[in-house]
């Protein structure tokens, strides 16, 4: 352990200050106020189960009136000691973790802001909302509930906390209170009460009606230190990973992941394994079971197809028609060119159409089936005609009959291809859109056999009903689900499959698939010639009898198997006092089960006697429905050793010796029987003869199996006492949530049901249950336990247990098994805790990476978190040709809550740098989850220029975590592809549109600003409302089908959602980014030849309504501030038009986002700061030069609102000495945007000129190399050609190599030239003194301060002597500065109206 911490705290050294020390220190605090920790701990409680939730509320009412010293930490003591009474030690750290990272604040937040929107009634420390409507006063409940049916129920959240006993039918009465008031548990009370007398539903929502002024302070993040080189970065210096965290075999990849992901990580980690650990999995066997893979596999189910039902029209092996085609299953290997469809004899691909003649879709899908016929695809194609079986219809009143009668007689006097054409011969004669009726069946018979008698045919006689009834019950038994259906060897394709033009496309596509998978299995020896093809496929593991969509759903409910006691179901009153868990363990430990005969374990011990499957049959046996479920699992149960039945009786009315007959005599049998004879009198019991007969008056005895003890039987037959019956319906209530009688099937811990009245659930359901347990967790649990040597019923009693733990857990990535050849030298090691659960955590890494500095403060919270088995493998480099780390990096991460010595709360996390070398330059950043946006709120410091020298002591940066981001990805459904320019609003109900955005094209992708809370995402008023519409929505917090699309945001981890749109029908031919008219455009491929027309558009001219010249520029750190601000009063000085300034936000200091509405009041312009978090996707880059480079150019699309037609970017070191309006009003002839070239007038500079040789001279090719200080973009034509989204992809594809895009905004627009044209500007708008001759300087229209690679002149020193002007324009600066200093102390200088900070585009669209 010394070793460890050793090296660790090297990585993470800060030596104690000396006296004559400078330090750096930064904080992040939330917007938001901070919120009570008694929250935030019922938050982490309810992810725990809502019964943890309730029991933490309800005891925290003692918290407040104890006896304490009233200290921040005695009550802090106090709440954990409440909140970890159900907790494990682990869950308590976790818990402890949680609460120091603040990161339930965001849940508490949220709710905050969803009372906010409810409109709290003034001065009311709580209040209730009734369907609508709201007060203070609980006495005025009644009044509301009364009306409260009549208006709509509210919507709830998936976080919303809603009491246990609460009726879903009765009105929903929500409460906004904050848990840990007085009036709050007065309320509590009287609303719980009623939730449980079924009056209400009561949900609870936290609402503090006095925030405290104080902030959160956040950790969870990285801030760097970098040392800055003076010199501009030219090469890209993201690192190459070689470092890797596994986590009990999970990669947890810490650029994606933040630590708020990484605590589910750890929590669901500890779920597990103490789980296991309870059920006595210890040490290595934990960890060997944990690894099992047995997430529920996507496979997608078949069913048999060897059905006599299906009437096959072709077969490949046989029919002469395929003579001339090979017929070797080696023929699969043979190469052909990819996509080439092979032609051989065998039944490879098998296309069964199940189908309704009468149906109007059937003539297309059956055309489908003639064109592949026709075509010789190589398909056996299968019909099944499902029609009405009743007897007393006949084909002369049914079209249904008619055609099966028809088809049926054809294929006897000819065959069945002969009769497929015959049928398609009848639906040439139904107009399209029309349904088959028996008059075109007659007339085809009539003209193709005009010697038969009609009615002998299609009459009441006919003898030509053959697969009539087969056909339909083919289809029901094989639960295919509404028709019409199509099965591709067995396998149903999706309803939005079935379009005619899909299905071609679709089944093509299928066969391309499924002939990879022969080509394995023939490449493997599992398939050779002499094997049946069809039995082949038809015995693989996923042909199931039956496909049953509530046993393949995805989303499942598990038991929580994991308690152990001593309680048993014939003890009621203790049994009620049970928790959930508990109960379930009581019922577990009270059931016998029915087990197929053998050898029971008492006799022999023998493998096979390990059943890895449990039913657990939920009912009541007293009414037919229950006893058929009974029946229908012991009848699969003959013919399946793997499986154990067992029975909860589910009464449907209260229980009494009369109405529980059935259900007593199962139990007594149960109690007092050998297994073989229980299972047969039970099966006796089943039938509903039996029934019938005891209630006649039959005495139970006389269904007695031959060997049973009647006496001992017949006692506790008769034994009052009913405890069993009254736990099994309260189990069946409260915990599996069941109505009175409702039936339902549990399968190794997996609740199935409830199921409807009259739903089917038979021995093929069984067997498909079974088979999928076996195939994904039975077999492998199975294997596992037997090595640990339990006996019989215990093992499978802990395969059951274990199953339902490891299936419950969501889906996740699969673990990576590690081996390492050699890790006595080349690991530190840390041996876990003995005796007690451990995390396996392995830590790869080179020890002088950014990545080292992050783990290693991370490897040293987890060591006081976690018990852990800790190896960490240096990875090194072997040769070092650079200094491998030039920066300092502190990550801000502490393992529980600080107190100071008074017993205070100590002041939030905060990144020290002590100590700190004063002669370095250094940069700061933050290194934040990828959600956050944070901006840096107070310091006068220059943050991007940090010289200790000249710092008395300390350098406090403190930043604001501004906005949490909602991400997504949006798709049009009809082209497949991202609706470009679309816009999204993001609002609320009573504020709509409080952020927009526009889609780009690149992955559909876009982003929305806002904070923790309940929003509506909606189309944009304008083009994308009138021509889309929502289609659905993945990942949201609505239901699908709603037309609302609610996003809550309440943690602070990455949201990102999926959303299709559709265009309106009517909108078809609309394009979004044309602007309504009907402009003549010349296409989307036109405009992205090279040869541009000249040519001024009209909408070159068309000016906006308020002709306002929009200029856009970016700048970091104080001198390049000013640099900004001059610029900014030159171009001011020249320009007649009104003005518009954009600036990145990102970047800006508290400074000049305080100084400029003061700047844009006194001088009369409008200013906007934008902002876009890097998208994720995108290449990151990491230094800081680099990042606001591609800001320049990478997001100019989406920066900007539409209504924006024309922008021009000025750098922040420029000096215009013109009217831009001539600029914006250049014609560009056609191209996105103007660039004035590089001057080549200054000859001693020809050796710097890299673009005169190599691979610019070649790739230019004679045109012109451009410089990036000044350019002119049509924002219009842009994203009507996409430049945006190729300038991206271009950028993606080039960053990957570090030596290219060394001046980034510029490099990658020349790159570009000839995908994006360039319209080279006029060579006097940009002279700088770098490349342009003294000469030219005259005719400048703006200067720009270029850096010199020759003289290496410092920037200020240049603007001095090249501009006489920029002195003057930095003292009117200066004194306006100070002026403003003045006003500001004197406490006078006014918020500017209509100068805010704006989302790209917070605007009316045009």
């Amino acid at each position: 352990m010394g070793i460890l911490i050793a090296v660790l705290g090297i990585w993470f050294s800060s030596s104690l200050v000396k006296a004559d020390s400078k330090a750096v220190t930064t904080s992040l605090t939330t917007k938001w106020s901070s919120t009570p920790l008694l929250l935030e701990t019922s938050e982490f409680l309810s992810e725990e189960g809502q019964e943890k939730f309730w029991n933490f509320v309800e005891a925290s009412e003692n918290i407040k009136t104890a006896e304490h010293d009233g200290s921040d930490y005695s009550s802090y003591q106090e709440m954990l000691k409440v909140a970890c009474q159900t907790l494990s030690p682990l869950q308590q750290n976790l818990l402890k973790f949680s609460l120091s990272l603040r990161s339930y604040s965001a849940a508490v937040q949220a709710f905050q802001q969803i009372a906010a929107d409810e409109s709290p009634p003034k001065g009311c420390i709580l209040f209730f909302v009734v369907h609508g409507e709201k007060t203070c006063d609980f006495d005025s409940l009644g009044n509301l509930l009364q009306a409260a049916s009549d208006r709509p129920k509210p919507f709830l959240f998936k976080g919303d906390h809603k009491y246990p006993a609460s009726n879903p039918e009765s009105p929903v009465v929500i409460l906004y209170a904050e848990i840990g008031s007085e009036e709050f548990y007065r309320e509590h009370r009287r609303l719980a009460s009623k939730a449980e007398a079924g009056e209400i539903t009561y949900v609870l929502r936290h609402y503090i009606a006095n925030p405290s002024k104080e902030k959160v302070y956040l950790s969870g993040y990285g801030v760097e230190l970098a040392i800055k080189s003076t010199e501009y970065k030219a090469k890209d210096d993201t690192q190459v990973k070689d470092s890797a965290l596994f986590i009990n075999g999970l990669l947890i990849d810490l650029d994606t992941q933040d630590i708020f992901s990484l605590i589910d990580v750890l929590r669901n980690e500890a779920r597990v394994m103490e789980g296991l650990h309870s059920l006595g999995i210890e040490g290595i066997s934990l960890h060997n079971v944990l690894k099992l893979n047995i997430q529920p596999s996507d496979s997608d189910y078949a069913v048999d197809i060897r059905s006599p039902a299906i009437s096959w029209i072709n077969n490949l092996e046989v029919d002469s028609r395929y003579n001339s085609w090979p017929s070797s299953v080696q023929e699969l290997l043979r190469p052909t060119f990819p996509g080439v469809i092979r032609q051989i004899r065998k039944n490879f691909h098998n296309f069964v159409l199940i189908v309704d003649p009468t149906h109007e879709t059937t003539a297309e899908l059956l055309n489908v089936a003639e064109m592949f016929f026709s075509n010789h695809i190589p398909l056996r194609i299968g019909l099944v005609f499902v029609v009405n079986d009743s007897e007393d219809v006949d084909g002369l009143q049914d079209a249904g009959v008619a055609l099966l009668r028809t088809y049926n007689y054809v294929a006897q006097e000819m065959d069945n291809n002969y009769a497929f054409q015959t049928v398609m011969s009848i639906y040439n004669k139904v107009k399209t859109g029309d349904q088959l009726k028996v008059e075109h069946v007659v007339s085809v018979l009539e003209k193709q056999y005009p010697y038969v008698e009609i009615n002998s045919v299609l009459g009441i006689d006919s003898a030509y009903d053959q697969n009539r009834k087969a056909a339909r019950a083919y289809y029901e038994q094989t639960g295919v689900g509404p028709l019409p259906v199509v099965l591709f060897n067995g396998m149903p394709f999706q309803k939005d499959q079935l379009d005619p033009d899909d299905l071609e496309t679709v089944t093509m596509h299928k066969i391309l698939e499924t002939t990879s998978i022969f080509q394995r299995a023939v490449y493997l020896g599992e398939l050779s010639n002499d094997q049946d093809v069809v039995e082949y496929i038809m015995n693989q593991p996923n042909v199931v009898p039956r496909i049953n969509s509530r046993i393949l759903r995805s989303d499942r409910e598990y038991l929580d198997l994991t308690g152990m006691n001593n309680h048993f179901v014939d003890d009621f009153a203790r049994f009620t006092t049970l928790d959930s868990k508990d109960k379930t363990a009581a019922v577990a430990n009270s059931m016998t089960y029915l087990t197929k005969k053998g050898m029971s374990s008492k006799e022999i011990y023998d493998d096979s006697f390990v059943r890895p499957v449990t039913f657990w049959i939920v009912g009541d046996f007293d009414k037919p429905s229950g006893r058929q479920l009974l029946y229908d699992a012991i009848k699969h149960q003959k013919s399946s050793n793997n499986i154990r039945i067992g029975m909860i009786n589910n009464p449907s009315e209260e229980p009494n010796s009369q109405n529980t007959i059935v259900a007593k005599a199962i139990w007594a049998a149960l109690q007092t029987q050998t297994s073989n004879n229980a299972k047969n009198f039970i099966t006796k019991m089943a039938k509903e003869e039996t029934v019938k007969a005891l209630e006649a008056g039959a005495d139970i005895l006389e269904f007695a199996v031959g060997g049973m003890d009647t006496n001992i039987f017949k006692e506790a037959f008769k034994s009052p006492k009913m405890d069993f019956v009254l736990s099994h319906a309260v189990y069946c209530r409260d915990v599996l949530k069941l109505k009175k009688g409702q039936r339902a099937v549990i399968s190794n811990g997996r609740i199935i049901g409830p199921l409807e009245d009259g739903e089917m659930f038979n021995q093929d359901d069984f067997h498909l249950l079974e088979n999928i347990i076996l195939k994904t967790s039975g077999q492998k649990i199975k294997s596992q336990i037997q090595q640990l040597g339990f006996e019989e019923d215990l093992a499978s009693d802990l395969v059951m247990k274990v199953d339902a733990l490891l299936s419950a857990q969501p889906k996740g990535e699969a673990r990576i098994e590690y081996q390492f050849f050699e890790e006595r030298y080349s690991a530190v090691k840390l041996r876990p805790k003995e005796g007690e659960t451990y995390f396996d955590v392995v830590a790869i890494v080179d020890p002088v990476t950014r990545d080292a500095q992050r783990l290693a403060p991370l490897l040293l919270v987890l060591n006081q978190l976690i018990n852990m088995n800790l190896r960490v493998f240096m990875n090194c480099q072997s040769k070092l040709s650079d200094m491998p780390l030039k920066s300092f990096y502190r990550y801000v991460l502490e393992p529980e809550i600080s107190f100071t010595a008074e017993n205070n709360f100590a002041p939030g996390p905060i990144a020290k740098f002590l100590d700190m070398p004063q002669s370095p330059l250094f940069t700061l950043n933050l290194n934040t989850p990828e959600s956050w946006m944070v901006e840096s709120v107070r310091t006068p410091y220059d943050l991007d220029n940090i010289f200790l020298e000249e710092v008395e002591s300390v350098v406090a940066a403190e930043y604001e975590l501004e906005y949490l981001l909602l991400e997504g990805h949006c798709y049009d459904i009809t082209t497949g592809q991202p609706p470009r320019g679309l816009q999204f609003t993001l609002g609320t109900s009573s504020s709509p549109v409080i952020v927009d955005t526009i889609v780009m094209a690149n992955l559909g992708y876009f982003q929305l600003k806002a904070n923790p809370g309940a929003w509506t995402l909606r189309l944009r008023k304008g083009r994308s409302e009138d021509i889309y519409r929502i289609y659905s929505h993945d990942g949201t917090d609505s239901p699908p089908e709603a037309n609302e699309v609610i996003v809550v945001l309440n943690n602070f981890k990455s949201k990102i959602i999926k959303v299709k749109v559709q265009k309106k029908f009517d909108m078809m031919n609309e394009d979004l980014l044309s602007d309504g008219t009907n402009e003549n455009e010349s296409g989307f491929w036109e405009s992205l030849k090279w040869g541009f027309t000249g040519g001024q558009k009209n909408e070159d001219v068309k000016q906006d309504k308020d002709d306002v010249l929009n200029i856009f520029s970016v700048a970091s750190g104080h001198l390049y501030e000013r640099f900004l601000r001059i610029m900014m009063l030159s171009v001011l000085k020249h320009t007649k038009t009104p003005l518009k300034f954009w600036f990145l936000k990102n970047y800006l200091s508290p400074t000049f986002k305080e100084f400029i509405p003061y700047m844009a009041k006194k001088y009369n312009f409008q200013y906007e700061l934008v902002q876009y978090k890097w998208p994720r996707w995108l290449h990151q880059q990491t230094e800081k030069q680099r990042i606001i480079w591609g800001y320049k150019i990478l997001f100019l699309d989406v920066l900007f609102p539409l209504a924006v037609d024309k922008i021009l970017f000025v750098d922040a070191d420029q000096i215009v000495r013109t009217d831009l309006k001539e600029l914006r009003d250049l014609n560009l002839d056609g191209a996105p945007y103007g660039y004035t070239p590089f001057c080549d007038s200054r000859r001693e500079m020809d050796g710097y000129r890299f673009w005169k040789s190599g691979y610019w001279a070649s790739h230019l090719a004679g045109r012109k190399y451009h410089i990036s200080a000044l350019y002119v973009v049509d924002l219009k034509k842009f994203r009507k050609i996409a430049a945006g989204d190729r300038l991206r992809g271009q950028y993606q594809g080039l960053s990957q190599d570090p030596n290219s895009l060394s001046n980034l905004d510029q490099d990658l627009p020349n790159n570009m030239i000839h995908q994006v044209p360039i319209k080279s500007l006029p060579q006097e708008w940009l002279w700088c003194e770098t490349w342009c001759d003294d000469s030219s300087k005259k005719r400048a229209k703006t200067i720009d301060l270029c850096n010199n690679p020759m003289t290496k002149e410092p920037k200020l020193q240049a603007a001095m002597r090249i501009v006489p002007e920029w002195q003057d324009y930095d003292q009117e600066i200066k004194l306006l500065q100070s002026q403003f200093q003045k006003e500001k102390e004197m406490g006078t200088p006014a918020e500017m109206p209509g100068q805010h900070t704006h989302d790209p585009a917070a605007h009316v669209e045009l």
